[in-house]
């Protein structure tokens, strides 16, 4: 892949001297839906790509990180991860097949057989760390929780800038406690899972403009806003409240670069993405998406499975109801601000939030 020359001005600051990037806009790390194209183009355009790893093992983490060095030389991100301890890891033989039951129709729909209960639900986080540090990326970020000190120590050692993502702004400090080199200020306005770790999702819905300037405060490493920022107005909102830089998911979700289909892309650009609700039933964690059908029956379901194994068993037939772009069956994650979608490709969404201007 030819690289893509940045598009922007510099818009230098302490975030971009930390990441080596050109502007302070982060991609958004997204779990199945990454893309080494896009990844690529948001780096090549000056600013931080990012590759989500959830539920890769360490060979695709290898495969992943060289296909990114190939597509370009500017510096990016792999996203895991961590474990909170309350994953489910096994269940009786008796309960899976209860759950698996009460997915029979998708299964169905699209034409896949009921799958057998697995080994386990998860790559060993183990062995994707030593694999993501063996890759040697330029930022390793982190959700769910703080990082375990020997994996700082690993990182750091290797020359690897480590982000974490809070909701609150106790994990804020719990993070830069923990040594992270910059966090990630995640409103309830974003879409895709709700990262909590210190209280559950559903008490940690802090909307972005008022978490990231408590974050700003609270803490003395640069902050990243992330939540409802699609165009140059929250891009200049979010530095004016003392961001760093942003992070967008959704805008560049909704690009021709993204591993969305086409169908995912055309409602993300569509009057269905002025609603989002929180959920739990696609993967047993709560996350932000524009309802469905799926979403709608199950939410009429009793006995929804914990994640992971809600995650891995809607995992079966999600991808192939994507190939078959019936998007009744998939998982639309999207944030609040998606209706202001107005671009579908990379740069012009790079080009979009940099027009709010450097902020002094």
């Amino acid at each position: 892949m030819t690289p893509v020359p940045s598009t922007s001005a510099p818009q230098k600051n302490r975030i971009t001297e930390l990441f080596g990037t050109d502007v302070p806009v982060v991609l958004g790390p997204f779990g199945g839906v990454s893309s080494v194209e896009l990844t690529a183009a948001v780096s090549d355009g000056g600013g931080l790509g990012s590759y989500g790893l959830y539920g890769y093992g360490a060979d695709a983490i290898r495969t992943t990180a060289a296909q990114l060095r190939k597509a370009t030389p500017k510096p990016f991100a792999l996203n895991l991860w961590v474990p909170t301890g309350d994953e489910t890891t096994e269940i009786p033989q008796t309960d899976f097949e209860h759950y698996v039951q009460a997915l029979k129709p998708y299964f169905d729909e699209v034409g896949l057989p009921l799958p057998e209960m697995p080994d386990r639900y998860m790559p060993d986080f183990d062995e994707q760390v030593a694999a993501t540090l063996e890759a040697r990326p330029a930022v390793v970020s982190f959700v769910f929780g703080v990082p375990a000190p020997d994996l700082v120590e690993a990182a750091h050692r290797r020359g690897i800038v480590l982000v974490g993502t809070a909701t609150t702004v106790d994990e804020a400090v719990a993070l830069e406690a923990g040594g992270v080199d910059a966090v990630v200020a995640s409103g309830s306005e974003s879409g895709g899972h709700r990262v909590s770790f210190l209280k559950p999702a559903e008490e940690s819905l802090v909307g972005t403009f008022a978490l990231v300037p408590q974050v700003a405060d609270a803490v003395s490493i640069p902050v990243i806003a992330a939540g409802g920022i699609v165009d140059r107005r929250g891009y200049a909102a979010a530095r004016a409240l003392g961001a760093d830089a942003v992070q967008v998911g959704s805008a560049f979700l909704a690009t021709r670069e993204s591993a969305a289909v086409p169908a995912y892309r055309d409602i993300l650009h569509s009057p269905a993405a002025q609603e989002t609700v929180l959920t739990r039933t696609l993967s047993g964690r709560l996350a932000r998406g524009i309802p469905n059908r799926i979403i709608t029956e199950l939410s009429l379901t009793a006995g929804t499975a914990p994640f992971p194994v809600q995650n891995w068993l809607t995992g079966r037939f999600r991808p192939e109801a994507a190939a078959q772009e019936n998007t009744a069956l998939m998982s639309l994650w999207a944030g609040q601000a998606a209706s202001l979608i107005r671009h579908d490709a990379a740069a012009d969404v790079l080009a979009e939030l940099l027009a709010g201007g450097p902020v002094l």
